[in-house]
């Protein structure tokens, strides 16, 4: 077998499996490096993470079974704040119970998923992500090729006090 066969027939297979899913190289190198960071987390109850980050920002039902938990936070999860003040009622917001709205420097946001009470998924994102694209719109060229140079922003997440 000629050596530049055997190579191709060796890789083929790795390049068919990355290509699937719409998946980048490098996004599927960073999900082999990184893994799922909510994953230690998953199967937990509501309770057990409440007890462990605190009240979220707001709540919303999504189904019969489902229930969604917004978190803000800076840093690398959410974690518990000060408890609320008696005359800090809750009001009821667009899609469930809203938080009084006091915290204006967080930079994360994380969205924690249950389905029949138990943690199904997260998602998170950056507070000040913005289009790759917006560079394009941008008329001086310097600023424009500053801000194709910028690194997405990320936002860690961790539940730094729950024991898993």
């Amino acid at each position: 077998m000629h050596p530049v066969r055997a190579l191709l027939t060796a890789l083929l297979p790795a390049l068919l499996l990355a290509a699937c899913g719409g998946a980048t190289p490098q996004s599927t190198l960073k999900s082999i490096a990184y893994g799922d960071p909510a994953k230690a987390y998953l199967g937990m109850t509501k309770a057990e993470i409440i007890g462990c980050a605190g009240e979220p920002h707001s709540t919303y039902k999504s189904g019969a079974s489902a229930e969604t938990l917004t978190y803000h936070y800076s840093g690398a999860g959410p974690v518990p704040g000060e408890a609320p003040k008696a005359d800090e009622k809750k009001k009821p917001g667009l899609f469930g119970v809203d938080k009084k709205k006091e915290d204006k420097n967080w930079t994360c946001s994380a969205s924690l998923v249950f389905e029949n009470d138990r943690l199904a998924r997260v998602s998170f994102s950056h507070k000040d992500v913005r289009s790759p694209y917006d560079w394009q719109a941008e008329k001086d060229p310097k600023k424009a090729e500053a801000m194709r140079q910028e690194d997405v922003p990320s936002c860690p997440f961790s539940l730094p006090r729950c024991p898993r």
